[in-house]
């Protein structure tokens, strides 16, 4: 609810702080004492637009304040949220103008957005006067509002998660023909190059051991000629190592025979060496067998050629190609059950697109009904606001099935005719001012409940209407003020007795020039302005009878509801 308002230099209002309660409160003044000030401030914090001619006379900038208590489930608070505002028990909108044009906005002193306070400032206030914009005339709001009426969130739960699936399901549908038409596009290339990579038959790493080898065999050459140089030097005949040491050790044999085994230490030695040389022999001549021979270098280049041709063809590297043609060989298998794979997620989609039609449908249903009880609600309230001529209706239409969504098939937008033999239009369209004020109290009374913006401004809701008619409205005034915080400003004192709390406009000639302010009435100032009212500038004794009448008629029928 709206908690507090502070004004600073609008129009006739130099300095004014309004602390507000629940229920109804009513504004009433002579006129042109600036009642009309007070909405048009409250419109400006709540985002309405600037306009300098606002600003005081002799002010070089105005400031109007509007501070609100929620409770923490209010939308209000998420809005805050995503805005990363931090949340306070306190939500305080700010609104500066300067002359030279310049608004600013501000909500808990952090600043925001023009657009954002509006935004916000909708979902507080609803300001039903001759020039302020209706929520209940936007049509964009009319299915939602029966919706909330109806208690619709099963079958609305319901019908937003089929519509969902079959979305899904039809997504996954067109993704897998988009694969399918690609690969039936490219499958001549795909075919032939899944057999350029069978036949390839690259593997992972193959690169740098091919790598490591060619480098190896770059120097293949020099090393079979170091090897075969010392092969030479060890077994060349009279020349070679193990010829000469094989001649060392008969002779040192021949030494140890004559001395006795003088020797035989020095000749195990040279035994010792002889087997050594021998296995280092053998291990030579293993290896000299074995060696690569410079030929297979070219084997090599021709190998990494082939790989890295192919991987520059693809685009990728030569490591990759193994998954490359894994990726190939199932978008061939792809083609082979593609067509299968698009049938079955077509029957899919089907099944999930008559499920949504199903859940659709009966919401629907309940919408019909539904609107058939607040047609007859609203029209039933109309007679006693005067506008017994008139009708309200719930058109309720199908959507083609291009714009069908998570809301369901329908369009729901509410009509009126204010008069007999007119045909109905959309709810925007019929007059405005009094008139359009009464129809918009009849059905904020009978969607009270499904209302969730908290605090609701009247303004001329009495235009053109007296006697029993405005004390009706009084009454339903009264009965939605049971539910939201209304704010009323009037000139019906059948309307002002309704009242919880009543304030009174003056205008007042001080050394600043005129200024407006506000005062708040007990019972005996709430009776003296009444009778205003009723008898005009005089207050008179009848007049002061009449109000008693209206205060005790309208307290009773108050303690009815």
């Amino acid at each position: 609810m709206l908690l507090s308002l502070s004004i600073r230099n609008v129009v006739l209002i130099e300095k004014l702080d309004i602390n507000f309660e629940r229920g109804l409160s009513v504004f009433t003044g002579e006129t042109g004492a600036g009642k009309s000030i007070l909405l048009d401030s409250l419109a400006l914090a709540l985002g309405g637009r600037a306009d300098t001619k606002l600003i005081r006379h002799g002010a070089d900038s105005l400031s109007v304040s509007a501070c609100f208590v929620l409770p923490l489930s209010h939308p209000a608070y998420l809005m805050l949220s995503e805005q990363g505002l931090p949340p306070d028990e306190e939500i305080i909108l700010r609104r500066t103008l300067t002359k030279d044009g310049k608004s600013k906005a501000f909500v808990n002193d952090q600043p925001i957005s023009i657009s954002f306070l509006k935004a916000l400032g909708d979902t507080l206030v609803e300001i039903h006067g001759q020039f302020a914009s209706h929520r209940l005339l936007n049509p964009a709001v009319h299915l939602d509002v029966l919706d909330s009426y109806g208690n619709l969130d099963v079958p609305m739960t319901n019908c937003r998660r089929a519509f969902i699936q079959w979305k899904y399901k039809q997504a996954e549908r067109d993704k897998l023909e988009q694969n399918l038409m690609t690969a039936k596009e490219e499958e001549t290339f795909i075919r032939a190059s899944v057999k350029e990579l069978q036949e390839l038959a690259p593997k992972v790493g193959e690169e740098a051991t091919l790598s490591a080898q060619r480098n190896r065999l770059m120097n293949a050459e020099k090393i079979i000629e170091q090897m075969q140089t010392a092969y030479l030097k060890l077994t060349e005949e009279r020349t070679g190592v193990l010829h000469q040491l094989n001649s060392v050790y008969r002779s040192l044999e021949k030494a140890n025979q004559l001395a006795q085994d003088q020797f035989k230490d020095i000749l195990e030695l040279v035994d010792g060496a002889q087997n050594t040389l021998s296995d280092a022999l053998g291990q030579l001549e293993s290896q000299m067998e074995t060696c690569e021979s410079p030929e297979a270098l070219t084997a090599i280049d021709d190998r990494l050629f082939a790989l890295k041709d192919v991987a520059r063809k693809h685009q990728v590297s030569v490591d990759e190609l193994p998954d490359l043609l894994k990726s190939f060989e199932k978008n061939l298998a792809e083609l082979d059950t593609g067509d299968q794979a698009v049938i079955a997620l077509r029957k899919e989609e089907e099944e999930a697109r008559l499920d949504y039609i199903k859940c659709a449908q009966k919401l629907s249903k309940e919408r019909i009904k539904t609107a058939k009880a607040l047609d007859k609600s609203v029209n039933a309230e109309l007679p006693a606001l005067k506008l017994g001529k008139a009708r309200f209706i719930t058109e309720i239409t199908e959507l083609p099935e291009a714009e069908w969504g998570v809301l369901g098939v329908n369009k729901v937008i509410f009509l009126a005719a204010t008069n007999a033999g007119i045909p109905p239009a959309p709810i925007h369209k019929i007059a405005s001012g009094g008139e359009l004020n009464r129809f918009m109290l009849a059905l904020k009374v009978i969607l009270a409940r499904a209302e969730a913006i908290p605090t609701i401004v009247f303004d001329e809701v009495d235009t053109g209407i007296g006697g029993a008619t405005a004390d009706a409205v009084g009454e339903r005034l009264s009965i939605l003020a049971k539910t939201h915080q209304v704010l009323v400003v009037t000139h019906s004192p059948q309307v002002a007795s309704y009242g919880l709390h009543h304030w009174t406009v003056v205008k007042n000639e001080t050394k600043k020039g005129v200024l407006t302010s506000i005062k708040g009435l007990d019972y005996e100032g709430r009776l003296t302005e009444i009778a205003r009212m009723l008898s005009g500038a005089k207050v008179t004794d009848s007049g002061r009878k009449m109000a008693k009448e209206l205060l005790e008629k309208s307290c009773k029928k108050k303690s009815e509801h």
